[in-house]
């Protein structure tokens, strides 16, 4: 089987209520996506995307759509930090999205997974899946999701 990996980036802000140091402050991080698929290249002579696994613009424009768009200058809030929900509810037209787990690397990268996994399905009997999410919150820092975690 072989891999690709796409490679996306987008601004958030989140914090971590009960952490014991700055994380538990209002603060952002430059979050960088590498979505990793699966599978054989499409054998279909003539098609747009033969030889390949997923067009990488396939990739990303579903990507986009239901993750990184809606993420991209949001505030990313766990829906039980109910101060910092009541308070950004305060703010007109503020982009919050409310989540159902804390908003740290490890959630955002299994939350990304989840979200992302039904799009990358066996397209022409190439075998594609979802293989893995990596989460960058810095450049030094970074969650993996894997699909055998998902089993």
């Amino acid at each position: 089987m072989l891999t690709i990996t796409k490679r996306l980036e987008f601004d958030s802000g989140h914090r971590i209520p009960d952490h014991k140091s700055q994380c538990r402050n209002l603060h952002g991080h430059r979050y960088v996506l590498e979505i990793t698929l699966q599978g054989e290249p499409v054998n279909r002579p003539g098609e747009s995307d033969h030889g390949m696994l997923m067009d990488f613009s396939d990739v990303k424009r579903l990507a986009k759509e239901h993750l990184v768009d809606p993420w991209d200058h949001a505030f990313l809030v766990y829906e039980g930090d109910l101060a910092v929900r009541e308070l950004l509810d305060k703010l007109p037209g503020h982009k919050t999205v409310v989540l159902p787990r804390i908003p740290t690397a490890e959630n955002l990268a299994a939350i990304a997974f989840e979200t992302l996994r039904p799009l990358y399905v066996e397209r022409f009997g190439n075998h594609l899946r979802l293989q893995r999410v990596r989460l960058y919150e810095t450049p030094t820092c970074w969650a993996d999701f894997e699909a055998d975690a998902a089993a």
